[in-house]
């Protein structure tokens, strides 16, 4: 089994806000005139509620103050008139950017799963699927409302804080000093908080990911919970990982609250003493009262646009470290891609070659031996191999090779001669197909499960449904046809509603429907019962007659299939042979079968099966039928 570690959380090189934001770029490009639109439309509100102060001056230092009632009328109609103005920018910022934001979410969207569809399997082998989910789903939404919100109110109201500063410069220099004097500490205060908060909103973030990697655990392993009685264990893991989340939640508050208090006093103390110094200038006749009115008017205005900033802020470092996260996978390194200059297999023989083949896994440390160490196997067209060793031999590893799910450390693999790391994914995943002992399904129908593998077939044309019966019929998977809904059967998440026999055959379907020249099974059988087992080789026979086949074996009755039989020891292959041969002349080959057939007695003997193995002869002697469980083609 291939080893699997926890995510330990990436630090890469820390980019400027603005760098790192700048590698949306190229998704947000296509929307970017729109984006403007929105941008524009939003300033256009800002200035409209700027001019309004103007205005009012005009009002109370005219109209209201001579009592000449016709223009005041026409001084509350302008400002009706600009208030309907702000409000209609406003209407058009949201009709500018709402759709094209969900654009550039969805180019992300795809760009991410592709990424994760074409990463290797080491990758997913050290990273956690609610990390990886929490990017997905979170970090991909919040990007979103950052470029059709966030980014433009950012920009839009930090202009609006600067023209307006600028603008009470108009009505008397020491108030407009006054004012950004005292607003400087509010830059101070803004920078520490970025610095905090984007530590806090990382954690935070990882932190959801844990926290979706363990919801996910817990129900996908429900039902080992529920029956070694461990959901208060869980609950207990859990429950520590939500308060560690809570905590740092209640940090990034913290530092949101804090912000928000300068974000308060700060302009309450600018407005107390503007106030203070405006009365003292008007009595001095170096200010009239409308001049006044409209430089609270306008001090006023920019009350939001100040306030703004700590949430825009914070939402700021928020999408800086979603934007991090996401571009952790995008810009992930893969090495298994396909050669510049491919070559191809016209005529697929089937051929395999494993011709000097080393492998060790990424984070093996480096005093452990390669964990293949050596391997030369040819398998003829058309032949039946099986693999054969003990447990932490290499034998599943050594099958995840010929596809490429993991690419050999020094050595080769060849089809037909080519090396597959010459042949294109796609191409060489056509010509080879796999089938695991640990089947996974999807949640779709059996109909589009087995037919996976056979790409721009129509799955309801003729061609199919005799490619789908005949699968079936191979892997003794009738039962699909006596479902509620016969092969168009949803059959749940991961096929957990069918049973462990049930799915295994199902895979082995979905192996044969493909019509590879080579085919690697890795223990397929594993889950079935002895009746099942004996139909289903006696069906395989057919299909391995003209498909070379590599099948690892941890059953006697799996050798039975092979033409020749190979020993993996010590991540070499050290005996081929026939069954036969190789008992005669390998002490290891005779200790490795008689681990197989201990097993599969005591696999047996819990069935209630009475199965004698003769391991010199290599075939069983003698079956004494007993009352077996029901099969479960019902079910």
């Amino acid at each position: 089994m291939t080893p699997s570690a926890p995510l330990q959380h990436s630090t890469p090189p820390k980019l400027g806000t603005l760098r790192a934001l700048g590698r949306l770029y190229p998704f947000a490009r296509p929307v970017i005139p729109r984006l403007i639109g929105g941008l524009f439309s939003a300033f256009g509100a800002a200035l409209v509620s700027l001019i309004i102060p103007l205005v009012l001056q005009v009002a109370v230092d005219g109209p209201i103050k001579t009592g000449n009632i016709p223009m005041i009328f026409v001084a509350v109609a302008g400002v009706l008139v600009l208030g309907i103005l702000e409000a209609l920018f406003v209407y058009l910022r949201r009709a500018f950017v709402l759709t094209p934001a969900t654009a550039v979410e969805y180019e992300i969207r795809q760009s991410f799963y592709q990424r994760l569809q074409r990463l290797p399997v080491a990758f997913h082998d050290k990273w956690q699927s609610g990390q990886l989910l929490s990017r997905m789903m979170q970090d991909i939404n919040l990007i979103r409302r950052w470029l059709a919100f966030g980014s433009i109110l950012l920009v839009v109201n930090v202009l609006t804080v600067i023209i307006g500063t600028f603008l009470l410069f108009r009505w008397h220099w020491s108030l407009g000093v006054t004012f950004l004097v005292v607003s400087i500490p509010l830059w101070f205060f803004g920078y520490r908080f970025e610095q905090r908060y984007g530590v806090l909103a990382r954690q935070s973030q990882d932190q959801a990911g844990d926290l979706a990697t363990a919801v996910e655990e817990s129900v996908h392993g429900i039902r080992v919970l529920k029956a070694f009685g461990r959901g208060k264990h869980a609950l207990q893991k859990f429950t520590r990982q939500v308060e560690t989340l809570r905590g740092t939640e209640l940090n990034k508050a913290r530092e949101v609250g804090i912000l928000w208090f300068w974000l308060e006093v700060v302009p309450i103390v600018a407005f107390a003493l503007c106030l203070l110094l405006g009365i003292w200038l008007v009595s001095q006749n170096e200010l009239s009262v409308g001049e006044l009115f409209a430089f609270f008017a306008m001090a006023t205005a920019l009350r939001w646009p100040l306030e703004s900033l700590g949430f825009l802020f914070s939402f700021l470092v928020d999408t800086r470290t979603a934007t991090d996260r996401v571009f952790e996978v995008l810009n992930e390194e893969n090495a298994i891609v396909d050669p510049a200059e491919p070559a191809t297999v016209a005529e697929p023989r089937g051929e395999l070659a494993f011709r000097g083949v080393h492998f060790r896994y990424p984070d093996a440390a480096a005093s452990e031996p390669d964990l293949l160490n050596g391997v030369d196997l040819v398998l003829e067209p058309g032949e039946t191999m099986a693999l054969v060793g003990l447990t932490g031999s290499g034998k599943t590893t050594l099958t995840t090779l010929p596809t490429r799910l993991y690419d050999v450390t020094d050595g080769r693999v060849e089809l037909d001669g080519v090396d597959v790391r010459d042949l294109r994914l796609d191409e060489l995943r056509t010509h080879i197909a796999m089938a695991f002992e640990e089947a996974t399904l999807f949640s779709t129908t059996v109909r589009e499960n087995v037919l996976i593998g056979r790409d721009g077939l129509d799955p309801r044309s003729p061609e199919a449904e005799a490619i789908l019966a005949e699968a079936l019929e191979i892997a003794q998977a009738g039962f699909a046809y006596d479902l509620p809904d016969g092969v168009d059967t949803m059959v749940g998440e991961e096929g957990l509603s069918l049973s462990g026999g049930q799915r295994q055959r199902l895979a082995l379907a979905r192996a044969v429907a493909a019509a590879p020249k080579v085919l690697v099974l890795d223990d397929p059988l594993s889950a079935l019962d002895v009746d099942t087992e004996a139909l289903v080789e006696a069906a395989l026979r057919r299909v391995l007659a003209t498909t070379t086949a590599l099948i690892v074996a941890h059953r006697p009755s799996t050798v039975a299939l092979a033409d020749r039989v190979a020993v993996l020891e010590d991540g070499r292959v050290t005996a081929v042979g026939a069954h036969s041969d190789l008992l005669r002349d390998s002490a290891h080959y005779r200790h490795v079968i008689s681990s197989l057939e201990a097993t599969s007695a005591a696999r047996k003997k819990d069935r209630g099966d009475v199965e004698a193995f003769d391991v010199s002869a290599g075939e069983p002697l003698l079956r004494q039928e007993t009352e077996r469980e029901e099969l479960e083609v019902n079910r």
